[in-house]
């Protein structure tokens, strides 16, 4: 859970879902061997380089998940971005709280979820997010917190 502050234009949260905690040793031939600490820092350089300020948030049970996701309409969260992980195909309290929040996000995974198992192409989220980036390993997250400093909020 780190965070870049600065002068910013925008106010971005990641979420990362279960069993995220675990890359870079878990299943390498799938995810990769990048640490889940390198990806946020990754993210957190690219955020500051922009005057962005950007939080990380990583928890294995949904109800955490969704009470950040909460918490989001009051911080001044203005773009989430989402690896909402095996919670993808499962979540509908997830889902819901995205939907009542009202903003913004990107859908991310880093593996192609439509190049494995049948059950991992249907997402709770899909439909609500502005873009899914699926596939491209820990850069899809680096290419959603591209788009969301850009991404201009609807007031």
């Amino acid at each position: 859970m780190k965070t870049s502050k600065a002068s910013f234009a925008k106010n971005i949260l990641v979420l990362h879902g279960p069993n995220l905690n675990l890359l870079g040793s878990r299943e390498p031939d799938v995810y990769g061997r990048v640490t889940l600490d390198e990806i946020n820092e990754r993210l957190l350089t690219l955020a500051g380089k922009s005057g962005a300020s950007l939080f990380c948030f990583q928890s294995n049970a949904e109800a955490e998940l969704v009470e950040r996701v909460q918490r989001a309409r009051a911080d001044g969260t203005q773009f989430i971005i989402i690896n909402p992980a095996a919670y993808t195909h499962t979540s509908v309290a997830l889902r819901d709280a995205l939907a009542a929040v009202a903003i913004p996000f990107i859908e991310v995974h880093l593996s192609n979820v439509f190049a494995r198992e049948a059950f991992r192409k249907e997402s709770f989220f899909s439909d609500l997010a502005i873009g899914v980036i699926s596939g491209l390993g820990p850069a899809g997250y680096e290419f959603a917190v591209q788009f969301a400093l850009g991404h201009k909020n609807q007031a």
